[in-house]
Order: C-alpha cells, then structure tokens, then sequence
C-alpha cells in the first residue's frame, strides 16, 4: 500500500502493532519503519510534489508531534489501542463514501490540519487520516497526489522517533522486531511502487479498504 498509494503504512500497522504488542511497544516500532520506508521513496516524489502546499502541513505537523507524544506516554495502554481501531475504521469507512474536503487550500487550513495530524502522529503514529483526506481532495492527478503525500510523511518521519526514545520506549525488543519487520517493509516498498504503475486504481482501491477495516476493528474489538 505505501509503494503504491504514498500512504498505508501506519493506518494498517498502528492498529494491528497496538493490538500484539501495546500502543507503547508497537507504535515506536511502527514509527522507525515508517522512517527507513520514508527515505526510501522521498528521492522519487520530490519533484513531483506541492511544497507550497506541503511543506506547511509538514511544518505543522512536526510542531505539534510531540504534544500528541505525551499522550502515548501517559494514557491508559488498552484505551488508547482501542481509540486507534476506531479511528481507522471511521477513516476506512470516510474513503470508501468518497467524502474529502472540497474547498480552498490557505496557510492557515494548511497549519490547522498539519498540527491535527501532528497530535495524532505523535500520539498513535498516524498523521495520514486528516491530511490524506485534505490533499486528496484537490484536482490533481494521481502521480501529484501519491508525491505529496510522500513528502508530507517524510517531512515529519524524524522528529516522529524523537519522543519515544526520550521517553525510554526504544527498548531491545522493538530493535528486534523492527530487525525482522523491516526487510520485509523494504522488499514490498518497491514492488507496491512498481504496481502504481500497471494496477488500475479500480482493483486497489477495494483491496486497500477491506484491509483498513480489518485492521481497525481488529484492534478496536480485539
């Protein structure tokens, strides 16, 4: 999904880390993943992104991570991994009516949503759901949508890893599993890429919201 889409990796792996191993030793996990598979497609969007669009979400957002970074540190464990299920699955159910926003793109909307996304990044490791319904609203094709959401994700993916290592979460089991997880990342980054190019959108967009769905009631339900 992210090789294809420029988004997915945390709306499915926020809920379903949350769910085998605690918001608190998933979400670091997934935050580090979502920095290597960042740099891996940011050379590639950069020309064709948005910066004047961009790069204030992006401002934002890494302002605001980490506020959203004391609530993963503070809140209760089992609540906050149910609040992530649900959210995803209000987010999947959003994308597939086809709602986005349909209005303007000022600087100050640009800095609300990117602080919102940033709360929400450094809290439960998802930025995506209020920016990717923002930017996919526009008229822009595919190629220039799959870019800003790209660079968007990149912008932050630093300062996102930040707050859980001050906050001691980056223990030994994480550099375990993100050892075992992230070839596999890596490996299907490029190939998902290489779908955006010969996969209609018509086939991925079904496949892409039943997995969203499953993985958010998983971690609501589970």
């Amino acid at each position: 999904m992210r090789g294809y889409s420029g988004f997915g990796t945390a709306v499915i792996l926020a809920p379903v880390y949350s769910l085998l191993w605690g918001p608190r030793a998933g979400v670091p996990v997934m935050l580090l993943m979502e920095l290597l598979v960042s740099l891996q497609l940011l050379p590639g969007a950069l020309k064709d992104a948005d910066r004047r669009v961009v790069l204030p979400l992006g401002g934002a957002a890494a302002v605001a991570t980490p506020f959203g970074a004391w609530i993963l540190l503070t809140a209760d464990g089992d609540l906050l991994r149910r609040f992530i299920g649900g959210f995803v699955l209000v987010f999947g159910l959003l994308l597939m009516t086809g709602w986005r926003y349909h209005g303007s793109r000022p600087l100050p909307l640009n800095l609300a949503v990117g602080t919102m996304a940033g709360l929400l990044k450094g809290s439960t490791g998802m930025s995506g759901p209020p920016v990717i319904l923002y930017l996919l609203a526009g008229l822009e094709d595919a190629k220039r949508h799959r870019a800003n959401l790209i660079m968007f994700f990149s912008t932050i993916a630093i300062i996102s890893v930040v707050p859980p290592f001050l906050g001691g979460l980056v223990d030994g089991a994480v550099w375990v599993r993100l050892a075992v997880l992230l070839p596999v990342m890596a490996a299907s980054v490029p190939i998902g890429a290489r779908l955006f190019h010969v996969v209609p959108e018509k086939l991925y967009r079904p496949f892409a919201m039943g997995v969203l769905m499953a993985a958010g009631g998983l971690a609501l339900l589970g």
